[in-house]
Parts: C-alpha cells; sequence; structure tokens
C-alpha cells in the first residue's frame, strides 16, 4: 500500500499586536497579560504556530518589544516564527509583517492577537476558501437588532440584519492580494479589516462561519470573560 501524498506547508500568518492597548488599562501591554497563567498573545498565536499546514508566523509588536519581548515568546522566535515592529495603525503593522514574511507561500492569513481563542475548525475553513482563491472572513451573523442613529442618539432607522455579518479574524486571502493592496503607498490606512482593502480592488471575498468564543479582548470586563471561557474551554 502507497503512503498517502503529504503536500508542504503553503500558509504564512500575520498576526497583529502592535496595538497600545489603552481600553484594557493601566500595567504590562495587553496582548502579554496572561488569561488563566499563559500569555493572552501566547494562546492566540499556538492554533497557528502548531497547524502542519504554517510554514511561516510573523508578528508584528509594539517598537522596541519586537527587539526585547518577553522571555516566553523571545524562546520560540526561529525558523517558524519571526517578531517585527509594527506601525502607529493596523494596516502599516500588517504592511510590515507582510515585508517579512517568507516568499513563496500562497497562502497568507491574518488574525488579531488579541483573539486569543480561534478554534482549528475556523483556521481549517479559512485556509480552504483562501485556498480555492476566495477571501475568507471568519465571522459570526448578528443576532442583535441593529439601530442606525442621526449621528447622534437620535433613532434614524431599524436595520435589517438577516444578511449582515460581524467580521472576525483570521481573515485569508491569496498572497499576492495582499501584496497588491497593501503595496500601494498609503492605501488602506483608513480600512477597518483587510477583506475591506480586498473588497475595494474587486476580488471575491466571503464569510466563514465561525464560534462564538472567538471573542476579542479589548476592556477588563472582557479579560474577565476570557478567564471564565477558558476555565470552559481547557
Amino acid at each position: 500500500m502507497s503512503s498517502p501524498v503529504v503536500s508542504p506547508p503553503d500558509v504564512g500568518v500575520v498576526i497583529v499586536a502592535a496595538g497600545a492597548g489603552l481600553r484594557a488599562g493601566p500595567g504590562e501591554p495587553k496582548q502579554f497579560r496572561s488569561i488563566l497563567g499563559v500569555p493572552m498573545l501566547l494562546r492566540a498565536l499556538r492554533p497557528f504556530s502548531s497547524h502542519p499546514d504554517v510554514e511561516h508566523v510573523v508578528v508584528a509588536l509594539p517598537k522596541g518589544l519586537a527587539e526585547r519581548p518577553p522571555e516566553w515568546l523571545g524562546k520560540l522566535v526561529g525558523e517558524r516564527l519571526t517578531l517585527v515592529a509594527g506601525g502607529a495603525t493596523r494596516p502599516e503593522s500588517v504592511r510590515a509583517a507582510l515585508r517579512a514574511l517568507r516568499p513563496g507561500l500562497p497562502v497568507v492569513l491574518v488574525h488579531d492577537g488579541a483573539r486569543p481563542f480561534v478554534s482549528r475548525t475556523t483556521v481549517d475553513a479559512v485556509i480552504a476558501r483562501a485556498r480555492a482563491g476566495v477571501g475568507a472572513v471568519a465571522a459570526l451573523p448578528m443576532s442583535d437588532t441593529v439601530k442606525e442613529t442621526t449621528g447622534g442618539t437620535r433613532i434614524a432607522r431599524t436595520v435589517t440584519r438577516e444578511r449582515l455579518w460581524r467580521a472576525q479574524t483570521p481573515q485569508g486571502f491569496p498572497r499576492a492580494w495582499l501584496d497588491e493592496v497593501y503595496g500601494k503607498k498609503k492605501n488602506g490606512d483608513a480600512a477597518t479589516d483587510d477583506a475591506e482593502l480586498c473588497e475595494r480592488a474587486g476580488y471575491p471575498v466571503e464569510v466563514v462561519a465561525d464560534l462564538p468564543h472567538n471573542l476579542k479582548i479589548t476592556t477588563p470586563d472582557d479579560f474577565r470573560v476570557a478567564e471564565a471561557l477558558a476555565r470552559e474551554l481547557r
């Protein structure tokens, strides 16, 4: 019986963790804070660094910390993991990480370092769509009633939610798309995510159903929720 053919890893991953995290309150940088004893960024990194299809991961950190990372992160740096200094905005950080990403990888995923509970199921689904030549955004269908205001507090209308999704990460794309949209000087500095840039360029982008526990940690209350969720998931 012949052995199954094993394809070489073909995925690069950019993890954005260069923000100041001011809304998380005083203390060490948000991305380095522990959730049940495990740094949040390490939780966000593990599903990708351990994935058999991922060849290279680049993490964008605040300036100064890429050269002097915490010990638990610095000891992981090597052939599969690179740290770079991010920029003042998310697009600048993604652009810097893309420049450091190993060439020849046809698929790239971008993930927020503040999302520590992404599932392997979601990662696999995003990779599969990006390999098929489609942009893929991990997302959740809107379940709340959505109101549009006049610009203050006065409600102008209730928005139909049946076709609305809340975009999350990871987001995956053919590498050439990201190289193009981020290669244009200052292109995308007003964009809120990578999918928006690809949408503007006319590329097809789809949503991939995500799991509710892939939440983004922003405030002290979010950390308390994360602690409870980590206990449930372990």
